[in-house]
């Protein structure tokens, strides 16, 4: 964990030169050159987001540094969502359902899943909290059940859609259920989210005060930069999905990994430390967020606009998230995981992508 209370160069510079790139692809719009530079500058902004989440974090002890990540980069992936779904009109009235979707697949069984195979291969064996694992993912199932399965059984209104009562209801109980999470992580039962054996971190001195302020600016420069980027070359991705013959909701997939980088990143690199505990809470929290600020704020723009929100996931998608659900709860009951896990997870991850492209 970076504890340095002076900032590396590179973390200072890699944001500026990310928005000299943005504005210069703005500037030429579709200059295929650009291209290139735009992906090495989104890679630059999530290596020097996570640092400075990691610094922001190590200031303000845990839990609550890795809600930081979390809920920063999904605030911006919000306003992403939105922005695009309005700009875009009816045709992208499903992206948000395949944005939160994907990205729930991706954490669940992506990110976890790499977390569990490099600590075990680096670690054998590693320990987490089980009572605050299955917490999240107690909370994880209701939100992903009620938002996005429900939608296809109810009756007032026809198709995967809800009736704006009912989009109301959804989005009202999504915000509460993720503000009492967050209540039980961060203060009412903390210790369940923090690690039996205490990080070796700890006792490293937390930077100062202005250098923590500081590293939370550029978190935020940095991840902004993350989606804009991302959404310069969402065209692209357009364009290849097409071109594959894949399903729209690819599309969707993409974009949750590219949003989801910094986090996974971060993720990962915790578990390689035998920081288990911090890469759960990071991926668990990410998802959880995904869904109990998306849905909420999607569906008070659509309330508003009176636009359709298509939620409800077909039935493929939701087998797999069935699975998905049933598997992570397995293998967070114990406190304790090997590769093996890692390797169930990943291998839930190649199905879902498999069968996304080939349906």
């Amino acid at each position: 964990m970076a504890t340095s209370t002076v900032q590396p160069r590179w973390t200072l510079i890699t944001p500026i030169v990310a928005w000299i790139v943005l504005g210069a692809a703005f500037a030429l719009p579709g200059h295929g050159a650009l291209l290139a530079l735009v992906g090495i500058a989104l890679a630059g902004s999530v290596f020097a987001g996570v640092h400075h989440a990691e610094v922001v974090a190590h200031r303000v002890g845990e839990p609550f540094g890795t809600l930081v990540l979390a809920v920063a980069v999904t605030v911006i992936e919000v306003a992403l969502i939105v922005s695009v779904m309005l700009s875009s009109g009816p045709e992208k009235a499903g992206l948000a359902r395949d944005t939160v979707f994907a990205a729930v697949m991706l954490v669940c069984n992506g990110i976890v899943g790499i977390c569990l195979l490099v600590g075990g291969l680096r670690h054998r064996e590693q320990d987490f909290q089980a009572r605050g694992a299955s917490a999240a993912l107690a909370v994880l199932a209701s939100l992903s059940v009620l938002t996005l399965v429900m939608p296809n059984y109810t009756h007032t209104s026809p198709g995967p859609m809800l009736a704006p009562s009912q989009l109301a209801f959804a989005g009202v109980s999504s915000l509460v259920l993720y503000g009492v999470f967050v209540f039980v992580q961060t203060v009412r039962h903390r210790d369940y989210f923090l690690a039996n054996v205490p990080d070796e971190n700890a006792h490293a001195e937390p930077p100062r005060t202005a250098v923590a302020l500081l590293s939370g600016l550029l978190l935020v420069v940095s991840l902004v930069a993350v989606v804009l980027l991302a959404k310069l070359l969402s065209p692209a991705v357009e364009r290849a999905v097409a071109d594959a013959g894949a399903p729209p909701a690819a599309v969707g997939i993409v974009i949750a990994a590219l949003v989801l980088l910094p986090e996974g990143v971060a993720a990962v690199r915790a578990a390689r430390a035998d920081r288990l505990q911090t890469s759960l809470n990071l991926a668990l929290g990410s998802a959880l967020a995904s869904i109990g600020l998306t849905i909420p704020t999607v569906a008070v723009v659509f309330l508003a606009n009176g636009q359709a929100l298509l939620l409800g996931i077909d039935g493929k998608d939701t087998v797999m998230l069935t699975l998905t659900l049933i598997v992570g709860t397995l293998t967070l009951s114990s406190g304790r995981t090997t590769i093996l896990q890692g390797a169930v997870h990943l291998s839930l991850l190649a199905a879902y992508l498999f069968l996304s492209v080939v349906p």
